[in-house]
């Protein structure tokens, strides 16, 4: 007989950055998310905002989900699209998706534990490593500072990197991306994050202004809602015959349908779920099913001590997003060893049985 949810419990981790973000993300807050099952098996997940939501995502958490989730099977595969179904009146992403990860995440650590192995070899290890590429939240970082950073990069030994771009005058956009290029040289590979700033107008003024520094991608240069204005610039790109540089999306879609319309649209040549914000692991694996059927790029956002033990079972060789002083181990929430480890520009998983991420009690105010 399948085991059943006989108990969720949520919990909320505030964990504050040593580094700031920018001006109104200063701290983090993570929701620890312990599942019991009929059996007595217990399993550890959490959900994840930058300052805005917590509440709303705990609330969705103890209430709709719980009440909906006790007494179904625990099973991830089973429970994840009826329940998703079941919240879709509250919305089909956003704070509906990021709770629903919490239970997700927990499920799937639960279903490791009981096989006894890690989640990487519980869904099918395929690599024991993968390449990371450094990566930053600079935008607000002086020159010196985001040059010193980059000269970080070099020195860990990573083989492509991504910076911030989106100042309010595009030539220091120029003058911060010329500058990194210079210290990481020709060879690394460079991608740009524009974070949804720019309008149509100004994402084709800078692609054509910052193309030339030799763009492996530019991420999010336009609101991820706007679908017709993804597809202007993605034809003017096309256009270009002296530089073709990919659009990169996904850290702000919520489901595989939007994925789906972003691939088909022309637009997403890499696609960066966020795998907190997708609803979870369930959702994560099909969206990496459908990048691979389409031939697009997977590139998962942030949150490396998760998306790299993925990286170990998915089809596709990816790169995961080592961002500098923003891993779960790094912001000292986590209880335990943490269950991945970055040298020499490489990603592992220390084959922790599960997840490995069960959060810490409290985390220490940053010096």
């Amino acid at each position: 007989m399948t085991a059943t949810i006989r108990r969720i419990d949520v919990r909320p981790l505030r964990a504050e950055l040593r580094r700031p973000w920018g001006p109104d993300v200063r701290d983090l807050t993570f929701l620890a998310v312990e599942v019991e099952d009929s059996d007595g098996a217990v399993g550890d997940g959490f959900s994840w905002t930058p300052t805005i939501g917590a509440a709303s995502v705990r609330a969705m958490l103890e209430h709709d989900i719980r009440d909906w989730a006790i007494g179904r099977p625990a099973d991830a595969t089973e429970v994840w699209e009826p329940l998703w179904r079941h919240l879709h009146e509250a919305g089909g992403g956003g704070v509906t998706t990021i709770a629903m990860a919490g239970l997700d995440l927990a499920l799937w650590d639960l279903a490791a534990r009981r096989a006894g192995a890690s989640v990487a070899d519980h869904l099918g290890r395929r690599r024991d490593r993968v390449r990371a590429y450094g990566s930053g939240i600079n935008r607000h970082y002086p020159f010196d500072e985001l040059v010193a950073q980059a000269e970080r990069w070099v020195a860990a030994g990573f083989d492509a990197v991504k910076v911030k771009v989106g100042l309010p005058d595009l030539a220091d956009d120029v003058a911060r991306v010329r500058a990194v290029r210079e210290v990481i040289g020709p060879d690394r590979g460079l991608m740009i994050d524009a974070n949804q700033l720019w309008t149509l107008d100004q994402a084709l003024r800078a692609v054509d202004a910052l193309a030339p520094f030799g763009l492996r991608w530019i991420e999010e240069p336009l609101r991820a809602d706007d679908l017709a204005s993804h597809q202007r610039l993605a034809a003017h790109l096309r256009l270009a015959d002296a530089f073709d540089v990919p659009i990169a999306v996904g850290e702000n879609l919520y489901t595989r349908y939007r994925f789906a319309e972003y691939i088909d649209a022309g637009v997403a040549r890499i696609v960066q779920p966020n795998i907190v914000r997708v609803g979870g692991i369930t959702p994560f694996l099909e969206i990496a099913k459908l990048a691979e059927s389409r031939g697009v790029q997977l590139a998962p956002h942030l949150l490396l001590d998760l998306s790299a033990q993925l990286a170990m079972a998915v089809p596709q060789e990816i790169a995961v997003e080592a961002a500098e002083d923003a891993s779960l181990a790094e912001l000292g929430v986590l209880a335990d060893d943490p269950p991945v480890a970055v040298d020499g520009g490489w990603a592992r998983d220390t084959s922790q049985v599960g997840l490995g991420l069960r959060l810490a009690a409290s985390v220490p105010t940053p010096a």
